[in-house]
C-alpha cells in the first residue's frame, strides 16, 4: 500500500483517480479547495470503494496547510491536478492563471522538497503543444502555447524539468492529456463544472437534459473533414488508469518524463454530437459560431511511448464514452446538487 496526496482530488479527473488508487490497494489523501468541485463527492468515492479518503479543504498555494498535511503524513507519491483549467477564461484573466497555477506549484514543490517527497505525477495538457506542425503529436515535438492556460501548464513543466537536472532524487511523471471526456460507469461520479461547461462533452450531455437550448459549435471553416475541430477524446477512467501506470513507473534515477495521454485518434465536434444522439437517443441541436481565440484546427496524439514505457494503452472507444457520458448526466441532470 502506498499513501498518496491528490491535489485537486474532488475534481472530475482527480475523482476517478481517486477510485482507481484506491481499488488498486492505495492510501489516499486529498487536497481540493472545491473551486470547482464538489464536497458530495467523497461520499460517491465511498459509495463506489467502500472506503472513504482523508479529504483537506485547502489551497496548494497555502505553504502553512501543506506543511501541517506532510508532517501528519508520510507521503509516498503526489498526484497533482488542482489548477485552473479553462481557455477562454484564462485569455480573460491571465495574471490569475498564472498565479493560481503556477505561483501555487511552486509552493507546493517547495514543500514537497522540505519533506523528501519528491515523487510527482502532473497533470499536464496537449495544450503546450500549441498548434502543432504535424500531427500525430509525439512528445518530442517543439512546445509553445496559444493560450494562457497553455502558457502555465508549459511553465510548470519547465520548472519540474529545472527541478529533475538540478536534483537528482526527484522521479517526475508529466501526463500531456487529450481530451478527457466520459464518466464512471456507475454513473455515480463524472464531470460537473461550475458555471456554463467550457468543454464540448459536459456541453452536449447538458444540453441533452434541457439545461442549454443548443451546442455552440465554435468554427466551422478549420481545415479538417468537415471544417469543425478535431480532438483526441479519452475515457476518463482509461486517463485516471494512467495515473496509476506512471506511479509504477516511478523509480529511482527516473528523471522527468513526459508522456501522451489519448487514443491515438481525431474525432471532430460534429462527430461527437452524432455519436452522442447514437448513444443516447436524444437530439443536441447546434449552432455554428465564430471560432474561439486560443483553439486550434486539429489535435491528436501518438502514444507509442505510453504504450512502451508505462504498459498503458486505452480500452474505451467512442462508443462507450458516449454511453458512461450520458448514464452519469441522466442520473445526475443538475450535477452533484
Amino acid at each position: 500500500m502506498k499513501k498518496i496526496l491528490i491535489t485537486g482530488g474532488t475534481g472530475y479527473i482527480g475523482s476517478h483517480t481517486v477510485v482507481e488508487l484506491i481499488n488498486a490497494g492505495n492510501e489516499v489523501v486529498i487536497l481540493d479547495n472545491l473551486a470547482n468541485s464538489s464536497r458530495l463527492v467523497i461520499a460517491r468515492i465511498s459509495e463506489l470503494t467502500g472506503v472513504t479518503p482523508e479529504f483537506v479543504e485547502g489551497d496548494i498555494a497555502d505553504a502553512k496547510r501543506l506543511n501541517k498535511m506532510f508532517s501528519e503524513h508520510t507521503f509516498d507519491a503526489v498526484i497533482h491536478f488542482a489548477g485552473l483549467k479553462s481557455v477562454s477564461e484564462s485569455v480573460e484573466y491571465p495574471q490569475k492563471y498564472h498565479q493560481n497555477n503556477v505561483e501555487g506549484s511552486k509552493v507546493l514543490l517547495k514543500v514537497m522538497e522540505r519533506h523528501a517527497c519528491q515523487r510527482l505525477v502532473f497533470s499536464s495538457s496537449a495544450t503546450v503543444y500549441g498548434d502543432p506542425s504535424s500531427i500525430p503529436v509525439d512528445e518530442q515535438a517543439d512546445l509553445s502555447s496559444t493560450n494562457p492556460y497553455g502558457g502555465t501548464k508549459l511553465d510548470i513543466e519547465n520548472i519540474l524539468r529545472k527541478l529533475s537536472r538540478q536534483n537528482s532524487k526527484w522521479q517526475i511523471s508529466i501526463l500531456r492529456y487529450f481530451n478527457p471526456v466520459a464518466a464512471h460507469p456507475s454513473g455515480l461520479i463524472g464531470e460537473d463544472p461550475n458555471g456554463v461547461p467550457n468543454n464540448l462533452m459536459p456541453y452536449i450531455a447538458q444540453v441533452a437534459v434541457g439545461r442549454h437550448p443548443s451546442v455552440s459549435v465554435f468554427g466551422s471553416d478549420y481545415d479538417t473533414p468537415d471544417g469543425t475541430g478535431v480532438r483526441d477524446y479519452v475515457h476518463v477512467v482509461d486517463l485516471a488508469q494512467a495515473h496509476l501506470a506512471a506511479l509504477r513507473n516511478l523509480c529511482p534515477n527516473h528523471g522527468c518524463q513526459a508522456y501522451n495521454i489519448g487514443t491515438g485518434n481525431g474525432y471532430s465536434v460534429l462527430e461527437m454530437i452524432r455519436a452522442f444522439e447514437l448513444a443516447s437517443g436524444m437530439k443536441v441541436p447546434y449552432q455554428i459560431v465564430e471560432r474561439r481565440p486560443g483553439d486550434i484546427a486539429s489535435c491528436y496524439a501518438d502514444v507509442t511511448l505510453a504504450e512502451q514505457k508505462l504498459g498503458w494503452k486505452a480500452k474505451y472507444g467512442v462508443d462507450a464514452m458516449m454511453q458512461d457520458h450520458w448514464r452519469w448526466q441522466k442520473n445526475n441532470p443538475n450535477g452533484y446538487q
